[in-house]
């Protein structure tokens, strides 16, 4: 087994900035990198720190860009969203604002064009099947459940 390498407080900082750049990251994914490379918590606390203040590091920034991303990319809905953020240590205030990233018209048209892309690669089976593996989808993939049954009620009947 080959020994970790240690790096100084400005090799370490100097890393991490780049790894912040790279990609938005939550304050989780930074402590978990910083432990990776070994760093003391008293390093890691300056760091971070200095990464907050430089703002290579920005948690509301961070939240609004996730949301964004899995609502447009994946067509993620708010369920599954609020869920991933809560799990990456996300304050209830920045996942508000995140939440607010999408316009209700656009959140809406997003779910019933999924709805009825999914709905045309169903096997024609019986409809109480296709009832559920429309809806098992849909919730998923984070859509609110009042929306999810009015969706299959409407396509399915």
């Amino acid at each position: 087994m080959r020994p970790s390498r240690s790096y100084t407080l400005t090799e370490a900082l100097k890393k991490l900035e780049g790894y912040c750049a790279y990609q938005e990251r939550c304050h989780k994914e930074v402590l978990a990198k910083l432990r990776e490379l070994n760093m003391i918590p008293e390093a890691i606390d300056i760091i971070v720190a200095q990464l907050i203040q430089t703002n290579f590091l920005n948690e509301e920034r961070f939240a609004k860009s996730f949301a964004r991303g899995k609502f447009n990319i994946k067509k993620w809905g708010r369920i599954r969203i609020i869920g991933e953020l809560k799990h990456r240590g996300i304050s209830k205030y920045n996942i508000e604002i995140a939440l607010k990233e999408f316009d209700e018209q656009d959140y809406l048209r997003t779910f019933d064009d999924l709805s009825k892309k999914r709905l045309t690669t169903l096997k024609k089976e019986n409809p109480q099947m296709m009832r559920k593996k429309l809806g098992d989808y849909l919730l998923y993939r984070g859509w609110e459940s009042e929306l999810v049954y009015d969706k299959v009620k409407e396509l399915l009947g």
